[in-house]
């Protein structure tokens, strides 16, 4: 942490986040991190968030890949609210369009990372069972969808562990039939905090590393393995157990320390130890446990619904100008 790199505090927090991954690093909001922009805005409830990794300097200071991170960070998807779900739906649509810059005669490839058998591992798939895909009609029957639509087709290829068949290799087969002009991949994230877990989209064109949010990396899929452009489209729906107790312990502690200055031995001793000391005694205290325990909120099947509807109309939006055409003139009305 000294210098300003990520490199002292991966070992500390699991996240998939570029927009934590900065915060990390950074001081304070306002310090400038060599080699990576970052840029807030935030309209009708919606924040987005853009990380911007300009070289090897930023890569190596948050670790994530050279490129461009978008994120929509929406705390009041948690109270179900229809309108918001279907602004923040509009919303992805636009950013996605933006960093995607879609042709008329593009096909597009969608992937589905996850396992369809674990609710917080289900988003992919989810996704994918409400897309539109359309390759086949474009292929066989054409004339059937007219204009304004372009050729998707999309994969839940499962994990390895159902398979035997690392992700990647499938997608690189299909690749290498297909022959799509963009891979889309949906898969679930890993945060830091709690606040953002399914209350946060993160659009990336780095690609992604499959399981890398239970701490289970797989070759990666990006433009380096695959051979064409990919864009990443991911959910947090995971904590770790240790940052949870970590976060708890420092509340805590602030919180009796400040209603009895003289405090008792024990929070003395915690308040005077360094947080990367903190992590380390609850690492060791729940390694018996399981070192990668990871925690999601017990609503976890009602939230999946709700955040794969938002992304599936995003993404059909973004697919189809037809669709997209549709729900503007909608929401015109």
């Amino acid at each position: 942490m000294a210098d300003g790199s990520v490199e002292n505090l991966v070992g500390w927090f699991r996240t998939d986040l570029a927009i934590e991954a900065a915060e990390m690093v950074a001081v304070s909001p306002q310090e400038e991190i060599p080699g990576v922009k970052v840029d807030r805005s935030e309209d009708n409830g919606i924040a987005v968030n853009r990380v911007s990794v300009l070289n090897q300097e930023g890569q190596k200071r948050i670790g994530k890949a050279v490129g461009n991170y978008i994120t929509l960070e929406v705390p009041g998807l948690r109270k179900r609210d229809i309108p918001l779900q279907d602004r923040v739906s509009q919303t992805f649509t636009r950013e996605l369009n933006n960093m995607a810059q879609f042709t008329e005669e593009m096909n597009i490839l969608v992937v589905g990372l996850g396992n369809w058998n674990v609710t917080p591992d289900a988003l992919g798939p989810r996704v994918v069972r409400d897309l539109l895909v359309t390759r086949h009609l474009m292929t066989l029957t054409p004339e059937v969808l007219g204009d304004g639509y372009r050729s998707v087709c999309a994969i839940a290829p499962g994990v390895l562990g159902l398979t035997g068949i690392e992700t990647s290799e499938i997608i690189l087969g299909i690749v290498q039939n297909i022959k799509p002009d963009l891979v889309l991949a949906i898969d679930a994230l890993a945060s830091r905090s709690m606040s953002r877990v399914n209350t946060t989209i993160q659009i990336a064109d780095t690609g992604i590393n499959p399981g890398s949010g239970v701490g289970n990396k797989r070759m990666g899929i990006n433009r380096q393995t695959l051979g064409v452009p990919v864009i990443a489209v991911g959910v947090p729906t995971v904590v770790d157990a240790v940052t949870i107790t970590l976060d708890t312990i420092d509340r805590a502690v602030d919180k009796l320390i400040k209603q009895n200055p003289e405090g008792s031995k024990i929070f003395n001793v915690l308040e005077g130890m360094e947080r990367d000391e903190r992590f380390a005694l609850i690492k060791e205290v729940l390694e018996p446990y399981n070192e990668n325990l990871m925690v999601t909120p017990k609503e976890i099947d009602t939230i999946i619904d709700d955040i794969s509807i938002i992304v599936s109309g995003g993404l059909n939006a973004a697919f189809h100008p037809v669709i997209h055409r549709e729900e503007s003139t909608k929401y015109m009305h």
